[in-house]
């Protein structure tokens, strides 16, 4: 049984999420939970609550056991991005983009 928790619009950049998602990719709950506990990446505070979110889904609508539950995929994909500019010498202004973040976990699980 697979269950999707989904997380959009997160004020922090992709490639940043990018990186702690790769290392928790096709682990148990428990043990994705507790390298992202133990992780000082700026991203892993972000997917821990995304990761939260999906358990609770887990257990609360479909009755699943927490021990038995896996991550089978992460997306994390770009969101929207808000375009602000930075004033610079001679009037002039710089562009740069604040971006966003969609992440989207899959977890599966067997119901015992």
């Amino acid at each position: 049984m697979e269950i999707i928790a989904q997380a959009n619009s997160l004020r922090i950049s992709t490639r940043k999420v990018r990186l702690v998602a790769d290392a928790i990719r096709d682990l148990s709950v428990d043990g994705a939970l507790s390298m992202l506990e133990n992780t000082s990446k700026r991203g892993s505070y972000v997917l821990k609550k995304a990761v939260d979110s999906a358990v609770a889904n887990a257990v609360t609508n479909s009755g699943l056991k927490k021990e038995n539950l896996t991550i089978k995929a992460i997306e994390v994909t770009e969101g929207a991005f808000l375009k602000r500019f930075r004033p610079s010498t001679r009037g002039r202004v710089h562009p740069y983009k604040r971006r966003a973040t969609n992440i989207k976990i899959i977890l599966e699980g067997e119901k015992k």
